[in-house]
């Protein structure tokens, strides 16, 4: 039988305090001194530190004693909804309403509301039987003559595993139609001499770099040679190797193929033969974003962003034709699995990335 706990309910206070204890799973509650609610979700190999109420992030995840989240300047998340004063979470959901960098006649944040959207509700659902913790979260956004959706968020953690079940649902509460944008922000740590493999044409026509410079970045010399040379040939960044001038960040576009289940795939395969994963299906986010940064403040690979769009801003992207339309009344949704794999995990996922490339 299935324990649910409504995070309304539990006190999230200076000292951590437990939640609930079974099936392999411990879980508790704590707010960071920024005041932001945090909650502890330890399973038989490591734990994550979900942010129930803002943005639903996922702020740290460690598994196996190694920490998956990127390197930022943040050492615990700030009480701000301005994007990049409160940056360094292991994922982000992006959008609803607009993704990415906004252009000149934009109106919308960067990566749209989502991102440290105050949710209002949450729960949990403990499943012994099934050796499974869910942390669910929902938020209502209602803008008048515009938009009103319910987003639900939610995470699904097996009991022995280093793999997240991540799924977001946004339903259209209006009766008219809803263009929605959206982009998974996952977050790892690169490591040095990684290699990236994916499923998708390794040509510079699938794999497109960025050569817009958005307006919150400032390139170093020698960044356009490094974009233009990655334009002509994007094998260049498939292995981290140090030297590679991902400062402050890169992005590409990448035409992924999915496999006779319907998935795709991307691995950072580490010299010791682990890997950290992404794994999304391109019928229900039909583009893929790449984003690398590597500085000495802050160490970040997306390898796979499943998205909607690219992250142009809403005007551009919309211009492109680069959204959904949620019909009044109807969902959208998205499901990943994102985590670690061992070897011999990491060898069977590259044979089926080999077997989707042929």
């Amino acid at each position: 039988m299935a324990t649910r706990i409504d995070l309304q309910s539990v006190h999230f206070g200076e000292k951590e305090r437990p939640v609930a204890e079974g099936g392999g799973f411990v879980i508790s509650a704590f707010r960071y001194d920024s005041g932001i609610a945090a909650l502890r979700v330890r399973n038989r190999r490591g734990e994550i530190l979900v942010l129930p109420f803002k943005g639903h992030q996922i702020w740290r995840c460690i598994f196996d004693g190694r920490d998956l989240t990127m390197k930022s300047m943040f050492e615990e998340p700030v009480a701000t909804s301005a994007y990049l004063e409160t940056y360094g979470a292991f994922f982000i959901h992006c959008g609803a309403t607009a993704i990415g960098a906004p252009g000149p006649t934009d109106k919308h944040g960067l990566h749209g509301e989502l991102p440290n959207a105050p949710y209002q509700r949450g729960w949990i659902v403990l499943d012994e039987a099934k050796g499974t913790c869910a942390v669910v979260g929902t938020y209502e956004y209602t803008v008048a003559f515009s938009f009103h959706y319910l987003a639900t968020s939610t995470y699904v953690m097996g009991a022995d595993s280093t793999l997240l079940d991540v799924s977001l649902r946004v339903d259209n509460l209006k009766k008219t139609p809803m263009d929605l944008m959206y982009l998974a922000h996952a977050n790892f740590r690169p490591v040095d001499n990684g290699e990236l493999i994916y499923s998708a044409p390794y040509t510079p026509e699938a794999v497109r770099v960025r050569k817009s410079i958005p307006a919150h970045i400032t390139p170093k010399p020698g960044y356009k040679e490094f974009i233009d040379e990655l334009s002509r040939n994007p094998k260049l960044h498939h292995v981290l190797k140090p030297e590679l001038g991902f400062d402050p960040e890169v992005a590409f576009t990448i035409d992924m193929k999915a496999g006779k289940d319907g998935h795709a795939h991307a691995l950072l395969k580490r010299p010791d033969g682990t890997s950290d994963y992404m794994r999304y299906q391109p019928s229900q986010c039909s583009m893929c974003v790449r984003w690398i940064s590597r500085t000495p403040d802050q160490d970040a690979i997306g390898m796979a962003f499943p998205a909607t769009s690219e992250a142009e801003g809403f005007t551009a992207e919309k211009q492109k034709g680069n959204f959904v339309t949620v019909e009044g009344g109807k969902s959208w949704r998205v499901d990943m699995l994102i985590g670690a794999l061992d070897k011999a995990e990491t060898e069977k996922v590259e044979k089926e990335i080999d077997k989707i490339n042929r």
